[in-house]
């Protein structure tokens, strides 16, 4: 029997995706969920799992852009797995010398040095084109316009993360084995931004035309990056979350954006944004929002600083916050006092953050 099968709908705005690789060959015997093709929307790539055991034949190639509904590939059910012969790797014996030579490359005894000649051909100057995914082309889409759409402006404050850092290094190995998850800062950055949210609701609204939409729950997006670009996948319900089921949460969404497996439902929608540019030692940045949101609250890497603290020079770990906001519709007031409400928590957790219950039962330990 010959099963055909069609591209899914990954969700209500998509009207067509694309084929970004196959993971199988015109002719392959597959298996009942066995991964069979990657696929990009706007919004998420996704892995298509073949349907039933069988020999497949690919109706698209990589490049191809089908509508939701479209046969993507067919299965015959009615084939068996074929044994292949397999033909050993010759691989050709080639003296370390030759390649030296051949490469334009001389020896010193402690390493490599390359001959230099007035031969232009040695010098190497390829470049090579390839295709944007759809998601990079629609990301990038959205970031152009993100700018051109918003009265972006940012705003930018430092943080002292020796609390932040006390906790964690007292709990962190407690919390590890009694949960099996890292204790992380992106759920004391989550708790943090959901109060001051509270605190100033304009930072958690969007504008509709001529309508300002405001929030009144907390569905905080979590910059991700995977290899097929940036993902932002969304905490929901952020506000009734524990400190565990935030770390948990981020875990599995974090793991399915790096493995090509998150869903768009779990990337859309959030209300307001986290961005950790500090993992890859960013120390300041000014982030773009993530439109239609209207805030965004870029972190950076921590650093020992001198700082004035009682008339004296000490050394804390400072992070530098910057928030960048549509000023449409959140005002200068708003959004300092926005920043200043995460700071203020996060120097504070045990008070703010925890409302002063011992840190063992908070963390659940």
């Amino acid at each position: 029997m010959i099963i055909e099968m069609k591209i899914p709908s990954p969700g209500e705005s998509i009207k067509d995706v694309e084929i970004s690789s196959w993971l199988v060959k015109e002719g392959d015997y597959v298996e009942k969920d066995q991964p069979i093709v990657e696929i990009d929307s706007d919004k998420a790539t996704l892995e298509l799992t073949a349907e039933k055991n069988g020999i497949i034949k690919l109706k698209a190639k990589a490049g191809d852009t089908l509508q939701i509904g479209d046969i993507i590939c067919m299965i015959d059910t009615s084939k068996e797995r074929t044994k292949k012969s397999v033909i050993p790797q010759q691989h050709e014996n080639i003296s370390a010398s030759k390649i030296l030579y051949e490469k334009n490359l001389i020896t010193n005894g402690s390493g490599l040095e390359r001959r230099i000649t007035n031969d232009p051909s040695s010098i190497s100057r390829t470049s090579n084109r390839e295709r944007l995914s759809k998601l990079r082309r629609k990301l990038s889409e959205r970031l152009v316009s993100a700018r051109n759409k918003t009265a972006m402006l940012t705003t930018f404050n430092e943080l002292d993360m020796s609390s932040i850092n006390e906790i964690r290094a007292k709990y962190k190995e407690a919390f590890q084995k009694r949960h099996g998850i890292n204790l992380g800062i992106i759920s004391f950055f989550t708790k943090a931004c959901v109060q001051a949210l509270k605190m100033y609701p304009d930072v958690n609204s969007i504008i509709d035309v001529e309508e300002k939409i405001c929030y009144h729950f907390y569905d905080i997006s979590i910059a991700v990056s995977s290899p097929k670009g940036l993902m932002v996948p969304v905490v929901r319900n952020a506000d009734i979350l524990s400190f565990i089921e935030i770390e948990k949460e981020l875990k599995r969404l974090a793991f399915l954006a790096r493995n090509g497996k998150i869903t768009v439902d779990e990337i859309t929608g959030g209300t307001f944004t986290i961005s950790n540019g500090g993992l890859f030692g960013s120390m300041f940045s000014t982030p773009i929002i993530n439109h239609p949101q209207s805030a965004i609250l870029g972190l950076h890497n921590i650093v020992n600083r001198p700082v004035v603290l009682d008339r004296k020079i000490t050394i804390r770990p400072i992070m530098y916050l910057a928030l960048s906001y549509d000023h449409r519709i959140i005002d200068g007031r708003e959004s300092v006092g926005f920043l200043v409400a995460v700071k203020e928590a996060l120097e504070n957790p045990l008070e703010i953050l925890m409302n002063g219950e011992k840190v063992s039962d908070v963390l659940e330990l």
